[in-house]
């Protein structure tokens, strides 16, 4: 046998070898959110790869990634489109991409999670699920965020006119930013990752946030007071892209799919829970807890609900559904 015939046996040797070793490899699935340890978004996240990985029987396999370990909110949606991470679980970020999720930055919208299912099953999967899709964001299922509350380092928030002046982070939502000017705080969006180092600097007096977010990212270690608002409930949406998720072996989607779905009775139930245990935690941490005036807050919510309707195509209709579903 001559050398270049030797050479080209070796090569094909070499190039089949890593063919199957490269076919017979698990898929790894990325699975990145924002949540810390302790999160709602972790408990959720890693249920569903518990789930998944149970149904997909070794022909992938979701591995997540939280702390923000594969980037921030917008950065996990660009990596979705781009393929380097293969879910998200995005919340009010949701609505900078799709400007029809803003109607869950309408305060005291949602009223509890029979509502929200309602919500579900009318509104965002016949109508916002198909619109968000044409984007090339495919929700697989709503899981949860939270009941939204404000904490502080100046004083109790009862009333709209107490957050005068007051320093407040918020997601990167237009409409939160909106409707905080309209009660007479000075928001400014942040990424998640940078509120601890934020309120401890004192750059930011407070934020607003479910407990299970203020709780894992030790919120109470840097703030004097938590304000019972309730002001905004906020879906997760378990989000992939659409046409890297179409190029998955089908069964492999089936799977995937059908795990999400599954979690989102265990996510509801971990969120339920957590609403007792950790406020318990968060007062037992040094926290002075006021329950607020809702009643003031929803009258002065009047002006966001307008702007919402008149900017946003459709946005109108789609409000007023939900309230009708809520009644």
């Amino acid at each position: 046998m001559t050398f270049t015939k030797i050479i080209k046996t070796v090569s094909l040797v070499v190039v089949t070898a890593l063919f199957v070793a490269e076919a017979s490899a698990e898929m790894v699935l990325k699975f990145g959110h924002v949540g810390k340890p302790g999160s709602l978004f972790e408990a959720s996240a890693n249920e569903f790869a518990k789930r998944a990985n149970a149904k997909l029987k070794g022909k992938a396999r979701v591995e997540v990634f939280g702390s923000s370990q594969l980037g921030k909110d917008k950065e996990l949606l660009k990596k979705l489109k781009l393929g380097t991470v293969q879910f998200a679980l995005p919340s009010s970020v949701m609505a900078s991409k799709v400007d029809e999720f803003g109607m869950f930055d309408m305060p005291y919208l949602v009223k509890d999670r029979t509502h929200m299912a309602k919500i579900e099953k009318e509104i965002v999967r016949p109508t916002l699920m198909p619109i968000a899709e044409k984007k090339g964001l495919k929700i697989l299922a709503l899981w949860e965020n939270g009941f939204r509350h404000i904490t502080n380092n100046k004083k109790p928030i009862d009333v709209p006119a107490d957050l005068a002046g007051i320093k407040l982070r918020t997601p990167k939502s237009t409409w939160r930013v909106k409707m905080f000017k309209a009660y007479g705080a000075n928001p400014s969006p942040l990424s998640f990752s940078e509120v601890f180092v934020a309120l401890q600097t004192g750059t930011f007096d407070g934020q607003e946030n479910p407990f299970a977010q203020i709780a894992s990212a030790k919120f109470q270690e840097v703030q004097k007071y938590l304000s019972l608002t309730g002001h905004v409930y906020t879906p997760a949406y378990v989000t992939v892209d659409a046409k890297h998720f179409a190029k998955l072996p089908a069964d492999v989607q089936v799977g995937l799919a059908a795990a999400a779905m599954d979690t989102q009775a265990f996510v509801y139930k971990i969120a339920a829970e957590l609403e007792t245990t950790l406020l318990a935690e968060l007062k037992a941490g040094g926290m002075q807890v006021n329950t607020a005036n809702k009643a003031a807050f929803i009258k002065a919510s009047d002006a966001i609900y307008k702007e919402f309707a008149t900017t946003v195509p459709g946005g109108g209709p789609l409000v007023d559904k939900a309230l009708m579903l809520g009644k």
